[in-house]
């Protein structure tokens, strides 16, 4: 069963709060940065619901004016509900919104010890680029990722 994705709206601050809680451990969004994102960034934010839980599943990706370029900055699912492709139908979702928006280019960094992500953003078609000596918080490096945008992404096998 795939998930019902949508946009965000102000209304789901609580319920992202609590999933950024349960599905990041490191590195989260502050209630004041997913309040900032959902109504005042230059962002795009989609959220899966169903589950045992009200949301399961979010991504966010951040777009700067006058560039062709999106930012993945969060995707996450909540842990329960992992293995079931709603991150990869976030993925799918987001990357075809940058592409309706006219973006060129996405970016993203990923935890080296991430094996599922880095599995999913590499099916995506995103290419290392840099690698980031002690990106996060708790000193874990990361990869710089990328891919081009010029055509939207196809349904990806990964089951992330």
């Amino acid at each position: 069963m795939h998930p019902v994705l949508r946009p965000a709206v102000g209304e789901d601050l609580d319920a992202l709060c609590d999933l950024e809680h349960r599905a990041l451990t490191i590195d989260r969004f502050s209630r004041r940065q997913l309040y900032h994102v959902l109504n005042r960034a230059n962002a795009v934010t989609l959220v899966a619901e169903g589950g045992e839980c009200r949301l399961s599943g979010y991504g966010t990706f951040l777009l700067r004016r006058n560039s062709r370029q999106a930012r993945l900055y969060s995707l996450g699912v909540d842990p329960g509900a992992r293995g079931r492709g709603i991150g990869a139908s976030l993925l799918k979702a987001l990357v075809n919104a940058a592409v309706r928006r006219g973006c060129e280019r996405m970016v993203l960094e990923v935890r080296i010890d991430n094996s599922a992500a880095l599995t999913l953003y590499r099916q995506a078609g995103f290419m290392p680029e840099a690698w980031l000596t002690e990106y996060y918080a708790d000193g874990c490096s990361a990869w710089r990722m990328s891919r081009a945008l010029t055509t939207s992404l196809p349904d990806l096998d990964h089951q992330a």
